[in-house]
């Protein structure tokens, strides 16, 4: 027996038990089980139907490869056991820790294993080998849901849109229009997929445009939407940008911009996972700032949820 699996075992049964309950209550077929609880184990584990995806954070573990490879085959069998998923079924990824969302998208090799999966009621294509991130930020379900709630009849403008995760929630409430921008085209496609997959295709109420998030919120007319949202990463120096971002430097301009093409009364839903980030309140042009990170943190990122949000109102 070795005290450091046992542990994890253990740890793995508690938290298993406890987030299946709740997951099942809510109708959550796609949920976060595990990240890095044990420093032992510096592991993410999400759950995607009868799928289960297992990222390493990347460390210096101070062990021979066959160490780490013998390692790694205990922590899969544990995960197997007690999840009660078939070992082809566990899909695994090494995660490096950089700064930001979108600037850590690394494609992997593989098989392009996509699947759909449901969340309250909608269908998003998860892939679940050919890059870091799956297609659907789990931390995000609560805020999309709160969209939806709030969408009914706007204009909804969806920024560093990913893969429109957001668009659909707003589309699934009812909006008049939603807009969808982000810098890459495989994203964007993307996007564009999981809303046809949800039935929302009429072109003339449903955009998708490329381009660069800082440069587009330049050519936007004032008072265009009534509904914004913006969830950019951390810092991004991509070549397809003529500029860096730094969200702490950044954000007061993006916001204002924001602001100004939102009508009166619109709302921004701003987010970002920058850990010693702090929102610049005075050199905002808003009604209200809100921060709403804790009401939007769902049941399974409880204590551990590593972003901010907030709800920002115009005048």
């Amino acid at each position: 027996m070795n005290p450091k699996t046992d542990m994890f075992r253990n740890r793995l049964v508690k938290v298993y038990r406890h987030l299946s309950k709740q997951a099942k209550r809510l109708q959550v077929s796609c949920y976060r089980l595990y990240d890095h609880d044990l420093p032992e184990f510096p592991l993410c584990i999400e759950l995607y139907g009868d799928k289960v995806y297992v990222a390493e954070y990347k460390r210096r573990h101070g062990m021979t490869d066959e160490e780490h490879d013998h390692w790694m085959e205990q922590s899969l069998h544990i995960i197997a056991e007690v999840t009660d998923t078939a070992s082809e079924n566990i899909y695994l990824k090494l995660r490096q820790r950089k700064p930001g969302r979108l600037g850590q998208y690394q494609k992997q090799a593989g098989d392009k294993d996509e699947i759909i999966v449901e969340e309250n009621g909608l269908k998003f294509i998860v892939n679940l080998t050919d890059y870091l991130d799956t297609g659907l930020f789990l931390d995000h379900r609560s805020t999309r849901e709160m969209v939806r709630q709030q969408s009914a009849g706007k204009s909804v403008l969806n920024l560093f849109a990913y893969t429109g995760s957001f668009s659909v929630y707003a589309a699934s409430g009812q909006a008049a229009e939603v807009v969808t921008v982000d810098l890459s085209k495989t994203y964007l496609h993307w996007a564009e997929r999981n809303m046809q997959l949800n039935g929302f295709t009429d072109s003339g109420r449903y955009r998708f445009i490329h381009a660069d998030v800082k440069q587009y919120l330049t050519s936007l007319p004032p008072e265009s939407f009534d509904l914004i949202i913006m969830d950019p990463p951390t810092f991004s120096n991509s070549k397809r940008m003529t500029d860096i971002l730094d969200i702490q430097r950044d954000h007061p301009l993006l916001i204002n911009q924001c602001l100004a093409a939102l009508r009166k009364g619109g709302q921004l839903y701003f987010s970002n996972n920058a850990r010693t980030f702090v929102l610049d309140t005075k050199n905002i042009r808003a009604a209200t700032c809100k921060d709403i990170t804790r009401l939007t943190t769902p049941f399974d990122f409880e204590g551990k949820l590593a972003r901010w949000c907030f709800l920002i109102t115009k005048e």
